[in-house]
């Protein structure tokens, strides 16, 4: 999976933009301005929570096309004084989004590590981020857990191999996953993604050091759990994920329970809903605004945008947001409690 995402050569996020009718899966900040509006009216009131500093590191995991950064810092122009103070971050390694994120974002600047992000108070987003992290897959058998790997298989002709899954020879210790995950059935698969549990214990390091808070949205469950969810999409379509690396993206569910575990439930908020997050916020109000000076079409389009984010058939369950923040900092906007792992 990191092989066909990343490789410097051949790795899809290298070679291409994915978003969009022309790409093979479109993101909320695409779907509609309201959803990047919101984040940043979010980051206004984090920022004032954390006691409006004359300059902070308003960063981003893994900005696509710079659309949410964009329209984020739109929105915050009603408060001159944070956009004076944002600078703003990128984390991004392909060099064909980041020209894309340079059109849309010219003052920002760029990180290849979290490790590299620059020390100072702080506000996060990561939005479909931690999905395309690469994942290791593993399948309870009458042994025991035994991980899945990606083998190669001859084909018929004996000129293009193909890859196919594989069970490794070797056993994993139950205690590697979840307890709810352990003694699942017979023929169950669970995932784990341990490049996102390092992120996230390297957040939680600089959130130490530096105060603020990182919103985490993406598809995903709420508790560890069983299942395969590795998927690929190609051209808006769902695809073999081992049929052409590199030429499709390859993503996950996310663990919202194993993000969470670095830190501590007392600075970890949610998850919650999609939906019920940017109702929170305020998105039916936005709408109604945007609606007020539209035309007829661009009405239906601001109400179709606005189902597809916030309902539960569509993005509005399936997605969900966590919240984590610094020692002693206020409890962010949209959350109703204290995660509850």
């Amino acid at each position: 999976m990191e092989l066909a995402l990343a490789h410097p050569e051949h790795g899809y996020y290298r070679t291409r933009d994915p978003l969009g009718r022309k790409g093979d899966f479109t993101t909320a900040p695409e779907i509609s301005q309201m959803f990047g509006e919101l984040l940043g009216l979010w980051s206004i009131d984090m920022w004032q929570k954390l006691g409006s500093p004359n300059t902070f590191n308003l960063i981003e995991f893994g900005p696509g096309r710079g659309t949410l950064m964009a329209d984020a810092l739109r929105a915050a122009k009603l408060v001159p004084a944070f956009v004076e103070a944002a600078n703003v971050v990128f984390l991004e390694t392909s060099p064909t989004l980041r020209a894309e994120q340079k059109k849309r974002v010219p003052g920002a600047t760029w990180v290849d590590a979290v490790e590299a992000l620059p020390d100072g108070p702080c506000l996060i987003l990561a939005n479909e981020f931690f999905d395309a992290l690469p994942i290791k897959q593993f399948q309870k058998t009458v042994n025991g857990w035994q991980e899945r790997c990606v083998a190669l298989q001859p084909s018929a002709d004996n000129d293009t191999p193909m890859f196919e899954v594989s069970l490794a020879d070797t056993l994993t210790g139950p205690s590697t996953f979840a307890a709810r995950v352990r003694d699942a059935a017979e023929g169950s698969i669970t995932e784990l993604c341990p490049i996102g549990r390092t992120i996230m214990g390297q957040m939680r390091a600089h959130l130490a050091e530096n105060p603020g808070a990182a919103l985490i949205i993406d598809y995903g469950y709420t508790q560890s759990a069983c299942g395969d969810s590795f998927q690929a999409l190609k051209g808006h379509k769902f695809v073999d994920p081992l049929s052409e690396p590199g030429e499709a993206d390859l993503t996950a569910h996310v663990d919202f329970e194993a993000l969470a575990k670095p830190f501590d439930t007392s600075a970890c908020y949610g998850p919650v809903e999609q939906g019920l997050f940017l109702k929170a916020l305020g998105i039916q109000a936005r709408a109604n605004a945007l609606s007020a000076n539209a035309n007829e079409h661009q009405r239906d389009d601001i109400a179709s945008a606005l189902k597809r984010l916030t309902d539960p058939g569509a993005m509005g369950s399936l997605f969900k947001v966590m919240a984590v923040a610094s020692p002693g900092v206020p409890a962010p906007a949209g959350f109703p409690t204290h995660a509850s792992f």
